[in-house]
């Protein structure tokens, strides 16, 4: 309810905003006495470009239906009767408005809440003692509202210019209307005779001359009217010049980074409202010192005088003319981007708006958007403003929308609900450069007209919008998703505004790719525990084949897109990016609450664990991610030498996977291992991982006893195992010593030939179907076969 108390205490221009918000749509009755419900709902988790989040915005509007009813019902008294009526006829208002589209209420509610936050926010800033400092963006918001007033106040000015110099032509042209009858009593004076002709003629020529005198003066005066009017429309334009750069190519700009470092795992790039505020304000101010302009053009063609404003009015028309199509263009904008991974024959959704829509009335004839796939080339020549309306390189079905208007937030904008790539049409590659380097973006268009009545003239401007996606990498089979991930990643991180499609450095420093990597484990994750320092002097390690422990020899070394995913690690059949994304991926599906817990060390090299371990009490371990093997985890942990007696060494067992995993967890599998007593330092295996241990089975029933399976090293099982456990099915798990180290030839990923995909990574039918009859002939083997054929 705090938001609603503040926003109850704004004052003049931001009381009324705040007010403005509400109406039969959404009455403020319903958010005043149902404030601190509304303000505990979460309504920023339902997706509003998801339809299948309708019911979790249906039953919103069910519970707030009913809250209002319950309301309702608690009042009594003589106000609280009328009250009542009122809260039970809103809530049957609402129930009417909404029930057939319940995600417009949760749109509508959102705004609100977004909206009047700002209106605290801002209004806190600006009561705020003058020596407060202000924060950077609070003084950068202040100096775009400040600006506005200052237009405001130009364009005011210019107004009531105009409305004096119609009403000093009008006077004008009156007095001009009297010199011609002057003239043409002048003419009709031939016609009398000459006493009559010589008595009237001097009074005539008198009024003549001073009427022609004054109408030159009053030219003059015109004259210097329309060009100072002109001059200060001149200024106007320059502040709106000025005003737009900041605000399309500086904070738009800017939130289009946002939302591409979003797709890395960056932060939400933040909503568009306050975007769309300024960009309606230029619009609005813009169209006015429009009309203004056409106005003193019709001025001027109403009573010529010779000079220069022709040329100057012309000019204003070109340059405003520039202006607006300057902000309509930039303003479509991708509010929800693509895929950039995308699959073929898979359905994927895309939002498209126009920022002015509004303002502009575009709604009343809405346009339509069509989107189309185009390759890099394409985009080039297309930005390059060559012909290529008719080429696509591909097939997108349903991929045209009508934009719609919602007219609770005033937002204009198409939502590609159902897109599906049907087709993709490859270019010619170049060297080194595989399928999933391949980018491609999605191209949106639409067309428009505006038409304004300017007196008797009709003006209709037309204007022609595309705005291209963010790069895709294009995909047939899962496989390659891993790869396409990396092309995504490099070139989210690295691209530079402004840039001509889609250039990227070959090679970045190697603290910006750690930045960039961090960004997306974290993501992928979810977690708020990111690589460690620590964490990254291995990856180095990794990645440049060094043994430095000192990360300041890393700071000034760059890594190229060829080291990153295109050549194998030193002695390894996989990428350097290939091996994080298996951690990624294993640790998003089966360690994350250890991971959070820091219960998993990981990123430890084999000899770096030996030195940890040989210092520590027998049974201590530590968990660590395989060097040699994709997606894998390890345990190793110190104990005595079977072979040398009062000697120990560190013992390595044999990395787990994803397929281990989804068999039993790795809690369960620390817990079967009675050997393993201590998570290093020294924090007892139980108090960190019996959280997560499964709870055991239940007693026999009806002479039946359920099997379990339990991992069991052999050199280190239990010699007496726990008779209440039942008849268990045992795992065997090879251990190593330390000094061992088996490689895996285990790829999951592009660089090996896969026999499902042909030599262009497209899919094939008959070769899947031969894979399919293998593993359908391995899952008839016993179980036995397949555990005792692991590799260490």
């Amino acid at each position: 309810m705090a938001v609603w108390i503040q926003a109850q205490q704004l004052q003049g221009d931001a009381l009324h905003q705040m007010q403005s918000l509400y109406g039969q749509h959404f009455p403020i009755e319903v958010r005043h006495y149902l404030s601190h419900w509304i303000e505990s709902q979460l309504w920023d988790a339902i997706d509003l470009e998801n339809p299948q989040e309708e019911f979790k915005a249906k039953r919103l509007l069910d519970s707030l239906i009913q809250e209002l009813q319950n309301k309702a019902e608690h009042q009594v008294g003589e106000d609280g009767f009328l009250l009542k009526i009122k809260l039970g006829h809103y809530a049957n208002q609402l129930k009417s408005t909404y029930d057939r589209c319940p995600l417009e209420l949760v749109r509508c509610i959102k705004h609100i809440l977004y909206t009047e936050q700002r209106l605290v926010r801002e209004a806190t800033n600006s009561s705020s003692p003058v020596g407060g400092m202000l924060d950077s963006m609070s003084q950068k918001y202040q100096q775009i509202n400040q600006a506005f007033e200052e237009l405001r106040l130009l364009t005011q000015d210019t107004e009531n210019d105009l409305r004096k110099l119609q009403h000093n032509q009008e006077y004008f042209i009156i007095q001009y209307q009297e010199s011609l009858r002057i003239q043409a009593q002048l003419s009709s004076l031939a016609a009398l005779p000459p006493a009559d002709r010589q008595l009237r003629e001097p009074t005539l020529l008198s009024k003549r001359a001073t009427v022609e005198a004054w109408l030159t003066r009053e030219a003059n005066t015109l004259q210097k009217y329309r060009l100072d009017l002109a001059e200060k429309h001149q200024k106007t334009l320059q502040l709106l010049r000025k005003q737009q750069t900041i605000i399309l190519d500086d904070e738009l700009i800017q939130w289009k980074r946002r939302q591409q470092l979003a797709g890395n795992g960056g932060p939400p790039e933040g909503g568009l409202d306050i975007l769309q505020s300024w960009c309606e304000k230029l619009a609005e101010t813009i169209w006015q010192n429009r009309q203004q302009i056409r106005r003193a053009e019709h001025l001027r063609q109403q009573l010529p005088i010779p000079g220069p404003i022709e040329e100057l009015l012309n000019e204003l028309n070109s340059t405003i003319t520039d202006i607006i199509s300057a902000l309509v263009t930039s303003t479509f904008i991708i509010e929800k981007q693509p895929p950039q991974v995308l699959k073929t024959q898979t359905k994927f959704a895309a939002t498209v708006r126009l920022l002015v829509g509004g303002k502009l009335n575009v709604h009343m004839n809405p346009p339509q958007v069509k989107a189309t796939i185009i390759s890099e080339q394409q985009a080039k020549a297309l930005l390059k403003n060559e012909n290529t309306r008719n080429d696509s390189s591909g097939e997108i079905l349903n991929n045209n929308c009508v934009m719609e208007y919602h007219q609770t937030t005033g937002t204009l904008s198409a939502h590609f609900r159902n897109m599906s790539l049907k087709r993709i049409k490859r270019s010619d590659r170049r060297g080194a450069e595989s399928v999933t380097e391949e980018k491609f973006t999605i191209l949106f268009e639409s067309q428009f007209s505006v038409g304004k009545c300017f007196l008797d003239d009709t003006v209709t401007l037309t204007f022609e919008l595309h705005t291209l996606s963010l790069p895709v990498v294009v995909i047939v089979h899962g496989s390659q998703d891993n790869n396409a991930t990396a092309t995504v990643l490099w070139d989210n991180a690295f691209a530079e505004p402004g840039r001509v499609p889609f250039l990227v450095p070959d090679k970045v420093l190697w603290p910006q790719l750690c930045d960039a990597i961090n960004m997306k484990y974290k993501a992928e994750v979810q977690s708020n525990r990111g690589l460690s320092e620590e964490n990254l002097v291995f990856l180095a390690q990794k990645a440049f084949s060094s043994s430095s422990n000192n990360p300041d020899d890393y700071r000034s070394m760059t890594m190229t897109w060829s080291q990153f995913n295109r050549e194998s690690l030193p002695g390894r059949n996989f990428t350097f990016w290939q091996w994080f994304d298996g951690v990624m991926e294993l640790t998003k599906k089966h360690l994350k609450p250890h991971w959070n817990d820091g219960a998993i060390l990981g990123f430890v090299n084999k000899q770096q664990a030996q030195d940890m371990l040989m210092s520590k009490p027998n049974g201590t371990f530590l968990l660590r991610f395989s060097d040699s093997e994709i997606g894998g985890i390890t345990i190793a942990w110190v104990a005595e030498n079977p072979n040398k007696a009062g000697e120990r060494m560190v013992w390595n067992l044999m990395p787990y996977t994803t397929k281990d995993f989804s068999i039993r967890s790795l809690a369960d599998r620390i817990s079967d291992l009675n050997h393993l007593l201590f998570l290093y330092p020294d924090k007892p295996k139980d108090e960190v991982f019996s959280k997560y241990y499964t709870p055991p089975l239940s007693k026999a029933v009806d002479g039946y006893v359920k099997p379990q399976i339990k991992q069991v090293v052999p050199d280190f099982a239990t010699a007496n195992p726990d008779p209440t456990s039942g008849n268990p099915t045992y795992m065997d798990q090879g251990a190593s010593p330390a000094p061992v180290n088996h490689h895996h030839p285990y790829n999951m990923y592009q660089n090996i030939a896969d026999p499902i995909l042909d030599a262009e990574g497209e899919f094939d039918l008959d070769d899947t179907m031969d894979v399919a009859r293998h593993v359908e002939e391995l899952l008839r083997r016993p179980v036995e076969s397949q555990w005792g054929g692991q590799q260490s």
